[in-house]
Order: structure tokens, then C-alpha cells, then sequence
């Protein structure tokens, strides 16, 4: 329960301010995707070693305490930056706004999974992981919901200190779920230690690393497509700022009550009865099928007279079924992998190679873009890209199996 209000408090926190950020993308369109993500992929390239110099040096609470703290106190900086964007440029401020936010959701959320992954053991996790993404996904659902109520009254600089409010009650909880775990296994909580780089170096040299850090290319290359296209969808449907940043909470709101009905109905079933592997080939499953439905039908289908754009479909699919079953699924994969590797090695997945993806990928439909190819073009190309996926997550998961879940706990009480 602890675990999951935790989660909940920080993506209500981060979720009250995405649609802020994303709007600025349907400001400009998808063109300018690869210069945010660019500027996003150098800030985490230089953070990285930090969080490694915090994992080495520093026992877990204060891991947690001394990151969270970061965060928030960048975040707080960020209200007097709002309550003067026009003598600042919104441009500029938009795009620090926007690096700031895909980072600080990047490293706030791998952290905590992280903590997750060390204190639970692999049968725990195939139990609890879908139950405490649950807590997530309803802040995920609470934090669209008090943005699109309270921006147009309000305005954007009060929606920052509620959620720099509800991120340090955050980490208030999570000092005391390690506190709890502390107790079960003492020396668990101690400094990781060892090389300030290791997690760069285990990608490379640990084979189910090196799976989870493919797979991260491949699905997040699919989400950046989705990602893209509604950013041009919004740019061409969308006028003003508040508008925009409504729509982007709606599409959220979507998004996460559909990673909500997967948790309370099939993840949870599929990890304990099929195990964690098929939680992370299914949703590159329904990804690829509806990659083919929009690269034959295009980007609108009629269903009752109404069309509905599939390219909206499409990022609420691909984005609900991450949530709600690929997340859960992923990280209770970690369970079985060493202390250094759950915190350094998943934090450089989750981060720099995640954002090298995003600048790879938007650059690529950038090209595309200019070498004619069209929606259905760059569906087709990225249901390929779903279809090997599935055998990635194949072998990602038979890679974690190696590794038995005693041996998993006895290294973690080692």
C-alpha cells in the first residue's frame, strides 16, 4: 500500500505537468522533436554520472532523498520562471521546460522502480508489480484531470508548486517503505559501491542488459512515431496554447484508464499464470496489428458516421498497453539481475538510452518525411520494427530466467 500510494503521488505530480510540456511540442510540430529530444539526450548524458556518483557513494534513503530533492528544488525555480515567460520568450522557456520535464520524469520514475526491484524478490513481483503500477496509473489518471480543470483558472505557475507539493510527499514515503525493507534485510540498504559507470558497461557486457536496452529502442521507437504524428495532428488541429494543453490531458486521461483496465483485468493474471516474459511480447503483439490496421486504412476510420483519427488510437494503445502491462513486466524482470545492475544498469536503460532513441527516431521520420514517405509508410516500417520486438522480449526474458529467484534473494541479503 505504501508502494502504491508512493506511485501514485509521483505520477499524479508528473502527470499535472506533462500536458504542459507536450503542448509545447504541438506548438511547433514534430519537426522540432529531434532538437527537444536532442537537448533532452545531452542532459541526460551529463546527469547519468551523478545518479552513478550517488548509487556508489550513498546508502539507498539517502539516494532517494538527495535525488527527489533535486527535482524539486528545480521544479520550484521553474514558478518564478512562469510568472515571467514573456520577458524570458516562451520559446526558450519552452524548451527548458521541456528538457527539464522528460529527465525529470525519466529519472524520478527509474528510481523508483529501481527501489522497487531491490526490496521485492521475483515471486513478489510477478504478485505486487501490477498492484503498485495500479497506484501509478490512478495518479495518472488524477494528475490530466486536476490540469484540465484548474489551467485555465489558475495558470501554469500554482500547477508547479502542486506538484512539487505532492513529489515531496513522495519522497517522504519512499523514505519509509526502505525503512520498512531495512528491516527485513539490513545490509540490502547499504551503498551499492563499485564503478561510477558500471551500468555503461554492463549494457555492453551483460547479455540480458543488452536485450533490455534493445527492447527499450525498439518500443520506444514506436511510441516516438505515435508520439510525432499527434504532435503534428495537434499542430494542424490545434490554435491556442490552452487548447492544445487540454486535448494533450484528454489524450493522457485515455491512455491511463486504459493502462488502469489492463491492470485490474489482464496483467496481473498474465504475470503470475504466463509470467513475466509474455507481459512484455503481448503488448508488442497488439502494437504490430494495429501498426498494419493504420498502414492499410490510413489515418482516419468511420465508425457510427464519426471520424475518429487512428493516429490518436494509436498513441493511446501503444501508451496504455506500456503502462499497463510492459512497465510491470519489464521491471519485475530486474528482480533476478544483482544490486548494481537494478540500479546503474536500469537507470542508463531507462534514461540515456531511452532519449538517444527518441533523437534517433524523430530524426528518421524527419527524413522520411523529406524522402515522401507517407502515414502508411512509416506504419509499415514501424510494424516491423513490432515484429522484432516480439522476439527481443522473447529472449530478454528467457536471458532473466537464467538467473533462479533464490539466487536473486540471496544476493540481495549478500
Amino acid at each position: 500500500m505504501l508502494s502504491a500510494t508512493c506511485f501514485f503521488l509521483i505520477l499524479t505530480a508528473y502527470y499535472i505537468i506533462r500536458p504542459v510540456r507536450d503542448q509545447l511540442s504541438g506548438a511547433v510540430g514534430s519537426i522540432s522533436l529531434p532538437l527537444f529530444y536532442g537537448a533532452t539526450f545531452v542532459a541526460t548524458l551529463l546527469l547519468t554520472p551523478l545518479i552513478g556518483w550517488l548509487v556508489v557513494r550513498f546508502p539507498r534513503r539517502q539516494l532517494m532523498l538527495w535525488s527527489f530533492s533535486f527535482f524539486i528544488v528545480c521544479q520550484l525555480a521553474f514558478v518564478p520562471a512562469f510568472m515571467f515567460q514573456d520577458q524570458i520568450g516562451a520559446r526558450l522557456l519552452g524548451t527548458v521546460f521541456f528538457v527539464w520535464g522528460s529527465v525529470f520524469n525519466l529519472f524520478v520514475v527509474s528510481l523508483f522502480w529501481s527501489l522497487m526491484a531491490d526490496i521485492w524478490s521475483s515471486q513478489q513481483a510477478r504478485r505486487l508489480f501490477s498492484l503498485i503500477a495500479l497506484g501509478g496509473m490512478a495518479g495518472a489518471i488524477a494528475g490530466p484531470l486536476i490540469t484540465s480543470l484548474m489551467v485555465n483558472l489558475v495558470g501554469v505557475a500554482p500547477l508547479l508548486l502542486i506538484s512539487a507539493l505532492l513529489l515531496g510527499l513522495s519522497m517522504l514515503l519512499l523514505l519509509v517503505v526502505s525503512a520498512e525493507a531495512e528491516q527485513a534485510a539490513p545490509t540490502s540498504a547499504a551503498a551499492i559501491g563499485g564503478s561510477l559507470l558500471a551500468g555503461v558497461k554492463y549494457v555492453f557486457t551483460q547479455p540480458f542488459l543488452r536485450y533490455m536496452a534493445l527492447l527499450m529502442l525498439l518500443n520506444d521507437g514506436i511510441g516516438t512515431v505515435a508520439y510525432a504524428l499527434v504532435a503534428d495532428y495537434a499542430k494542424a488541429h490545434y490554435v491556442s496554447d490552452a487548447a492544445r494543453t487540454e486535448m494533450y490531458a484528454h489524450l493522457d486521461f485515455a491512455i491511463n484508464s486504459l493502462g488502469v483496465l489492463m491492470q485490474v483485468s489482464v496483467t496481473r493474471w498474465v504475470l503470475q499464470r504466463l509470467g513475466m516474459t509474455w507481459g512484455i511480447v503481448i503488448p508488442a503483439v497488439v502494437n504490430f496489428s494495429l501498426l498494419v490496421l493504420v498502414a492499410i486504412l490510413g489515418s482516419r476510420i468511420e465508425l457510427w458516421g464519426a471520424g475518429i483519427s487512428l493516429v490518436l488510437v494509436l498513441q493511446v494503445v501503444v501508451r496504455g498497453t506500456q503502462y499497463g502491462m510492459l512497465k510491470p513486466a519489464s521491471d519485475a524482470l530486474y528482480t533476478r539481475s544483482a544490486r548494481e545492475t537494478r540500479y546503474k544498469g536500469k537507470n542508463f536503460v531507462e534514461t540515456a538510452v531511452w532519449r538517444f532513441g527518441d533523437l534517433v527516431v524523430t530524426s528518421g521520420i524527419n527524413l522520411l518525411r523529406d524522402a515522401a514517405v507517407a502515414l502508411g509508410g512509416l506504419a509499415a516500417i514501424s510494424a516491423g520494427v513490432s515484429a522484432i520486438a516480439v522476439w527481443v522480449g522473447f529472449r530478454a526474458g528467457r536471458t532473466a530466467g537464467d538467473e533462479p529467484d533464490e539466487a536473486a534473494h540471496r544476493d540481495r541479503i549478500a
